[in-house]
């Protein structure tokens, strides 16, 4: 690794990412020594401006930063490290020192799980499908996402790649609806596919 720590006044900012959520957890800094600490104990290891010596986050809370790896920026005067957490991150007991929960996000898909139970928690079954399916129960929503895949593996079958799309979409929103009936949501799924992972 291709870091020149002299150049930077002995001290480099250290990005810390969930290597599995990649959520920023924290911004630490590092001294030569501190790097080559992290590496050989894989504790990620800091040098504290404030208490001017090698910290070990963790070292009394016990809520270590365990390395995954490490990686340079192009200036080669930044690190990105990820990491696995043991507990929270920050210091005041949140997940991250921005005080934001340590969550998986999937972006626009996160955000549709969450129109799905806002809709569902305001049940308004006029004017919103969302609640309508919840008013009709699990048989009809569990109904509605057989259909959805039965037409998949229709246009599936066919060149017409707008309808596949389109039916494909159909079948993640109905199947989204599905798991919060059941109780679950994406980020279930998810962790059993992981542990399915060889």
């Amino acid at each position: 690794m291709d870091i020149d720590i002299k150049s930077a006044h002995g001290l480099i900012p250290a990005i810390i990412q969930d290597s599995e959520t990649k959520n920023v957890l924290m911004l630490g800094y590092m001294n030569e020594e501190s790097l080559q600490k992290t590496i050989e104990t894989q504790k990620v290891t800091f040098f504290s401006r404030s208490k001017q010596r090698l910290w070990t986050k963790g070292e009394e809370s016990g809520n270590f930063l365990n390395l995954v790896s490490i990686k340079n920026d192009c200036d080669g005067d930044t690190l990105l490290i990820q990491a696995k957490p043991v507990g929270p991150t920050c210091h005041t007991g949140a997940d991250t020192c921005w005080q934001e929960p340590n969550e998986a996000n999937y972006g626009f898909i996160s955000q549709l799980e969450s129109t799905i139970k806002t809709r569902r928690e305001n049940a308004d079954s006029e004017k919103s499908y969302v609640a309508s399916l919840f008013e009709k129960g699990i048989n009809k929503m569990a109904q509605k996402v057989g259909e959805e895949a039965v037409e998949v593996v229709i246009e599936a079958k066919d060149n017409n790649d707008d309808l596949f799309l389109s039916e494909s979409a159909d079948l993640l929103f109905h199947y989204l609806i599905l798991l919060q009936a059941k109780g679950f949501q994406l980020n279930d799924v998810v962790d059993v596919l992981k542990k399915r992972q060889k």
